[in-house]
């Protein structure tokens, strides 16, 4: 065939790397590996896991079956080393099925329970589900379904949202079953806002079977969806363990990941190349000469590097398993940087690209833009960036600045509804062998002498048969003004085809039985069927034309799931080729194991992860692609860990949570920790030494700049003892804490803090809604944005001042005040000041670390920063003035109690009291 056709030509050739890029629609052999892929596991009856399907069935959400049999799962090991590669993947396959299908079984086991449940904050129920219509998208067929929020309690403002996410698993019912018998089980396609906001919301979604799927628009059905957890973040990996099994034998790393053999040796490619260029990247002035890298390296740091930054930088160049630890402001992300940086100065023509990765889009962005300063030639995969510039080099942008080409052996290729104001028509029924030849002849005859209002000479004879016995088939949604919730999330559009699915017909119900519609369905003469039975002989009709043609329609979900997956591989083909000349190429942790196929159709060497140890063990040993040879781990343990859906698997026995960083830091594998700090003034860094021991602080956190209004003080504990309270989702406040806050927040502004270099953190969600209200009311503020964040979003940012918000008061527990790591995160994010809020009381007989952060802060110590006295210093008058309750912020305008005198334009002493 002509490739200048468009047409796919067959070939068995393997992929080869093109030199310069051919003409405009050349055709070139298409890479093999990418469907070789997807060739499918090796079924192995003897491991019960290589069988599961990647969506779990319905079985296994309603708690029946087979499936649904007790599972003996395996910890993560976080001790000592595996007794073997199939055990630790078969493990962590296990427990991230668990948690990602036990939230859903669990929601479906509580609806069954209690059919007429409301919402609750683990699971949201929507009732008066019916199907509206299809779309055939390029990613099988979706289907719209329309809902009713009515158990929420609440208006939903879906802009801010976190419900029915795309990729969210769900589970459906029929509304008279409500889970006793039947389940369904479905993945959110697309939550277009314009669709969730009119009345009632409408969405798409995947029937996760296509034995299970639906079309008929008057079933109504109930759907369930769990809050906890986020399906698509762990449907790929669990594919890639299960692919990863077939393989298993050519499991790069295995040696030191399964069995923790600590001394790691040198990449392969290292060994055959060692000399490399490392002057250029670490110093810009540099001349650029090689050096052999495993003999040779400098003793001594170039650029702007400090020793131990510089001993990590060799160990990532030099060991195929690398592990580096940055505690807060140590320049982890500055040497990975540095590490891609003469990576890439190195590369040769034909190498492949190198893969980065981060757990998060936003931290990913962050290593992008760094890299974009001296490398353009990356692509980021995945579509959730918010940077104008990075957007620019996203897989989907870059192929649509691309000529079009053929991929010769490609499965890439090129692959209206009636009037629906009637009931369906007697030649449907006749079709499927429903009514006879005799019973169609007999409605016609008998619908001749009929005459009814707006009658057609071309209207169906059911209708003059049917007469007052169809009804109109409607749906009632009851009107749903709540007050309204806050809640975040983004929206999507699904593209395709849409067929609208209405019948706006049915029978009217009456006490004829099934047995007697039967009955009546065996006269050839319809009309001797009595008037009142005609309805519910009808509806029999339409059940038995629905099962008849669910049959068909069920056959052909299967073959366009079939071809929708052959359209994919084919797009991952085309996209192989178009990878294949980047030199980087970014994605989430997630997305490693999303695009896994088309990555490892690159056949990269080199994996880089940042934020490694936020990430749970899975998805980082999915990373282990046949072809690596170096991977870089590049995080601290001792900041937030990976989540977990089921908090039971948190922690002891199974730690789920326990990073694969975390886990070969603690069994000795060799890794280098940095240890100068260039964030935090040296009062500030302090607080992290009961965490980190000794840590060194660079020259420039020596010239900090003071805080405006605070003198000397950079670091403060206001302790308290108000109480704390609960808002309506269970979440911690501390309303007199929170007034205390705004008051102290303006005396910084009012002695000249920016607004912009001020955050305030919290643990919990109900203290920063309350604080956000607080700072929304003070009409100082209108107009401008006030960075209230919790802990946890906070991870990897940092500003000039934070103000810490704990809360917990007067209770023995204190929650996630608890969690060191929480805690390690939210006293290393200021610069220059960080003052903090809360009972130091309660939370130092709680907790030891908040007792030795006590012991720093207060204690014998000569600048004592404790107190339950907020010292504060009048910038103009330089005398410190003290706050203990909220009340005294009604007179302070960030001045002290003498006058303020200063001269005014007219030539008088201002008469207020001292003022910022």
């Amino acid at each position: 065939m002509d490739p200048s056709t468009g047409s796919i030509i067959p070939s068995n050739r393997s992929f080869q790397k093109q030199p310069t890029k051919p003409a405009a629609n050349p055709a070139v052999p298409v890479n093999q590996d990418v469907k070789a892929y997807f060739a499918g596991v090796t079924l192995d009856e003897s491991q019960p896991w290589l069988l599961n399907p990647e969506i779990p069935s319905p079985d296994e959400i309603m708690g029946t079956g087979s499936e649904a049999e007790f599972v003996d799962l395996l910890p993560n090991g976080i001790d000592g080393p595996w007794s073997s590669k199939n055990e630790y993947l078969k493990a962590h396959y296990e427990l991230l099925r668990e948690d990602a299908v036990a939230p859903l079984r669990d929601a479906v086991a509580y609806v069954r329970e209690y059919p007429e449940m409301q919402d609750t904050k683990l699971m949201s129920i929507y009732e008066k589900v019916h199907i509206v219509g299809i779309t055939f998208t390029q990613q099988g067929v979706a289907t719209r379904i329309q809902f009713s929020t009515i158990r929420s309690g609440k208006n939903i403002v879906w802009e801010y949202s976190k419900r029915l996410r795309a990729d969210t698993i769900v589970a459906l019912s029929p509304a008279d079953d409500s889970f006793r018998n039947k389940c369904v089980i479905a993945i959110v396609a697309a939550r277009p806002l314009n669709s969730l906001k009119q009345q009632p919301p409408e969405i798409d979604i995947y029937f996760a079977r296509s034995i299970d799927a639906e079309f008929d628009p008057h079933q109504e059905w109930v759907m369930v969806e769990a809050r906890d957890g986020y399906f698509e973040s762990m449907r790929h990996t669990m594919t890639a363990l299960q692919i990863m099994i077939n393989n298993f034998a050519r499991f790069p790393l295995a040696e030191h990941i399964c069995f923790l053999q600590p001394n790691t040796d040198t990449p392969e490619y290292v060994k055959v190349n060692p000399d490399m260029d490392i002057q250029s990247a670490t110093c810009p002035s540099g001349e650029g000469n090689k050096i052999n890298i495993l003999e040779n390296w400098p003793k001594d740091p170039t650029g702007d590097l400090d020793a131990i930054q510089w001993r990590a930088l060799e160990q990532i160049l030099t060991k195929s398993l690398a592990v580096i630890q940055g505690p807060p402001g140590t320049g982890k992300t500055f040497v990975s940087v540095i590490a891609l940086r003469i990576l890439l100065t190195n590369m040769k023509a034909g190498d492949p690209p190198l893969i980065v990765a981060s757990q998060t889009n936003h931290a990913l962005d962050q290593l992008l833009r760094h890299i974009s300063h001296f490398e353009k030639n990356y692509i980021r995969l995945g579509g959730r960036s918010n940077d104008p510039e990075i957007k620019k080099r996203t897989l989907f942008t870059v192929r649509q600045n691309e000529s079009i080409i053929t991929i010769q052996g490609s499965l890439l290729r090129n692959f209206a509804a009636g009037n629906d104001d009637t009931p369906l028509p007697s030649e449907l029924f006749a079709k499927y062998g429903l009514l006879t030849t005799a019973q169609c002849d007999s409605l016609a005859k008998g619908a001749k002498g009929w005459i009814r209002p707006n009658n057609e000479e071309d209207d169906d004879p059911l209708l003059a048969w049917l007469g007052d016995q169809l009804v109109p088939f409607e749906v009632h949604h009851s009107a749903e003004n709540f007050r309204r919730a806050n809640e975040e999330e983004e929206h999507e559009v699904l593209k395709g085809p849409f067929i609208c699915l209405r019948e706006r017909f049915c029978g009217l119900s009456t006490s004829t039985s099934e047995e007697a519609s039967w009955k009546y369905l065996k006269e050839p003469n319809l009309w001797k069927i009595p008037v009142k039975a005609r309805g519910e002989v009808y509806n029999t009709l339409r059940r038995l034309l629905k099962d008849k043609i669910m049959k068909k329609f069920r056959s052909l979900v299967t073959i366009n799931t079939s071809n929708c997956k052959d359209l994919r591989i084919g797009k991952w083909e085309r996209d192989s080729y178009l990878l294949q000349d980047a030199k980087l190429i970014g994605m989430t942790t997630t997305g490693l194991s999303k695009y896994r196929a088309l990555i490892s159709s690159l056949k990269p060497k080199v994996v880089l992860i940042e934020e490694a140890a936020e990430v749970i063990e899975a998805p980082i040993a999915a990373a282990c692609l046949d072809s690596l040879q170096h991977m870089i781990l590049v995080g601290d343990h001792k900041q937030l860990r990976g989540s977990c859906s089921v908090q039971g698997l948190q922690g002891e026995p199974f730690f789920l949570d326990i990073s694969m960083f975390e886990r070969l830091v603690n069994n000795a594998i060799q890794y280098e920790i940095l240890r100068r700090q260039r964030r935090m003034a040296p009062e500030i860094r302090r607080l992290l030494e009961p965490i980190y021991g000794e840590l060194h602080d660079y020259q420039s956190v020596l010239q900090r700049p003071r805080v405006p209004g605070m003198g000397n003080v950079r670091s403060y504990f206001f302790s308290h003892n108000w109480p704390e309270s609960n808002d309506s989702l269970s979440s911690k406040y501390n309303e007199k804490e929170a007034e205390m806050i705004v008051g102290f927040f303006m005396h910084l502004v009012f002695n000249g803090v920016a607004v912009k270099d001020i955050t305030v953190l919290t643990f919990y969600n109900g203290q920063r809604k309350k604080l956000l209200k607080l700072f929304k009311g003070n009409s100082y503020l209108q107009g401008q944005y006030v960075n209230v964040v919790t802990v946890d979003s906070f991870q990897g940012e940092e500003n000039e001042v934070v103000i810490l918000s704990l809360v917990r008061s007067g209770r023995p527990t204190i929650g996630f005040l608890s969690i060191e790591n929480r805690v390690c995160v939210a006293i290393s994010r200021a610069r220059s000041g960080f003052y903090i809020f809360g009972d130091s009381t309660t939370l130092a007989d709680a907790d030891s670390l908040w007792w030795q952060i006590a012991i720093l802060m207060g204690g014998n110590n000569p600048k004592r920063r404790l107190g339950f006295y907020l010292p504060l210093t009048c910038t103009k008058h330089g005398n410190v003035i003290y706050k203990k309750d909220p009340s005294e912020w009604d007179t302070a305008y960030g001045g002290c109690d003498l006058s303020c005198n200063e001269r005014l334009g007219c030539g008088h002493g201002c008469p207020l009291s001292c003022h910022g």
